[in-house]
């Protein structure tokens, strides 16, 4: 198989103990088309010299890759769901097929999959994902990736050619299997299910795995050590993820402790949105009647769930260590904010200035009710975006004294020397969006008359716009 130079695996989860994770065989799917694939994040593995057929065989029918996992595994774990704890969780629907060192960091990455067929955690279900969801994710992913959130990456998505029955999808819905790459696949929920298993020395190991692999600036002398300083490095992990889906507009939709990685990286999309306007509580599922997980109460949800990692480790360390360990969260959270909105608005850093300016746009922004992302779209550049926002279609908004404290911050900024020679292609552009009549309509192209030309439209969008704003030149990709 030709991997490239950069090709390094590393099967460390085995190393863990065997209650996290079981063998398991892939399903045997009646067709194997190719969908998407990734070069970008292939060549990031030393995977992007794979011909379609190689692709096709090692994430459709899952041959193992060289040196790597001998047979994938379903990962174990439990968690709180809706703050209700289900111990009979786990990966019902997917498993780890491969484990590498990402080549320019060396940071270990999972290739997971979705859809890939029943394992021990199926609970009744039949192991497969809709190619809808597999549509959904991709383009979540591939935005979130632009707006600069640390997610997941959609690596491949395979047509499976079998026909599902869902209750929340038209049926018979036609089937895929997503392979994603992630920097781990260790959940909040895996320290629960030892935890509950009263698994004192797993869960040292655990503590070991993680600090040594996936969180070295959690290392300690000691295990209590250790232990305390994982979860003051995940609190700042997860706090910077759930500021950056603040600034770009999302919502996750189901934030359960089994949903967040330890790393606070962002993955696992299922009823995401973005915003079309500032509400704090715009919902994304149509299940969370309550609004638990609601726009603007996802910093609450990540710091719950934080706590009960922290109550997983008292058997490692005591209380009066653990619980100031959670006082990283908020800090965290408050600077990554206001480095996002600096970011998404493409100004460099003025000190003091910073959080007034953050602060003011956000309560504009909400009480203003305009479409969130046309608003950073205009004003990316900061006093170089000036005429061009005042020439765009919120123009006359601008001009409001309402928003007027805003332009007198934004003009003590410098821009950044992208968001300069940005402005000629932003005028150009219209900001990719992905509100939810978006993503219907392209759907609907692929599934009454199997048309992607609307995905690829929108993924070569959203490819040009991180473009023009980081100034990053993505490879091409393979679609459909």
């Amino acid at each position: 198989m030709p991997v490239g130079p950069d090709y390094a695996a590393a099967p460390v989860h085995t190393a863990l103990p065997d209650s996290l994770y079981t063998p398991v065989r892939p399903a045997h799917f009646p067709e194997h088309r190719l969908r998407y694939f990734n070069a970008e994040a292939a060549r990031t593995v030393g995977l992007d010299a794979l011909s379609e057929s190689e692709v096709l065989a090692h994430f459709g029918q899952f041959t193992p890759l060289p040196d790597n996992l001998s047979e994938p595994l379903a990962l174990a774990y439990h968690g709180h769901q809706f703050q209700v704890y289900n111990p009979d969780l786990g990966d019902g629907r997917g498993f780890l097929y491969a484990q590498l060192r990402e080549s320019h960091t060396g940071r270990l990455l999972d290739l997971g999959t979705k859809g890939s067929g029943r394992t021990p955690w199926s609970r009744g279900g039949d192991g497969r994902l809709t190619l809808k969801g597999g549509v959904r994710e991709l383009l979540a992913s591939t935005l979130l990736e632009a707006r600069g959130v640390d997610t997941s990456r959609t690596f491949c998505v395979v047509e499976t050619g079998e026909t599902l029955m869902r209750n929340d999808e038209p049926s018979p819905a036609r089937s895929c299997v997503l392979t994603r790459l992630s920097h781990s696949h260790i959940r909040i929920g895996t320290f629960q299910r030892l935890a509950f298993l009263d698994d004192r020395p797993a869960l040292a190991a655990l503590v070991d795995h993680v600090v040594e692999h996936l969180l070295p600036e959690a290392q300690g002398a000691h295990l209590p050590d250790r232990a305390v300083a994982l979860v003051e490095a995940a609190c700042t992990r997860v706090a910077r993820v759930g500021a950056q889906w603040l600034a770009a507009g999302f919502v996750h939709g189901v934030l359960n402790s089994d949903n967040i990685n330890i790393t606070g990286e962002s993955f696992d999309y299922g009823p995401w949105r973005f915003l079309p306007t500032l509400d704090p509580g715009f919902t994304a599922a149509y299940f969370d009647g309550g609004g638990l997980y609601a726009f603007g109460r996802q910093p609450d949800a990540l710091l719950w769930n934080l706590t009960r990692l922290a109550e997983c480790l008292l058997p490692l360390a005591t209380r009066d260590r653990l619980e100031p360990a959670l006082e990283a969260f908020e800090p965290a959270l408050h600077r990554h904010f206001v480095e996002r909105v600096l970011a998404r608005l493409g100004v460099s850093s003025r000190g003091d200035d910073d959080e007034a300016l953050a602060v003011a746009l956000w309560r504009f922004l909400r009480e203003s009710r305009l479409p969130f992302e046309q608003v950073f779209h205009d004003w990316h550049g900061g006093p170089a975006a000036l005429d061009r926002a005042a020439d765009g279609p919120l123009g006359h908004d601008y001009r409001s004294a309402q928003f007027q404290p805003i332009r007198t911050l934004l003009e003590r900024f410098e821009p950044t020397s992208a968001a300069v020679q940005a402005q000629h292609a932003l005028a150009r552009e219209a900001p990719p969006t992905l509100l939810i009549d978006e993503v219907e309509t392209l759907w609907t192209a692929i599934a009454d008359r199997d048309d992607w030309t609307g995905l690829q439209q929108a993924l070569d969008a959203i490819a040009r716009y991180r473009h023009v704003v980081t100034g990053h030149d993505p490879d091409p990709h393979l679609l459909a």
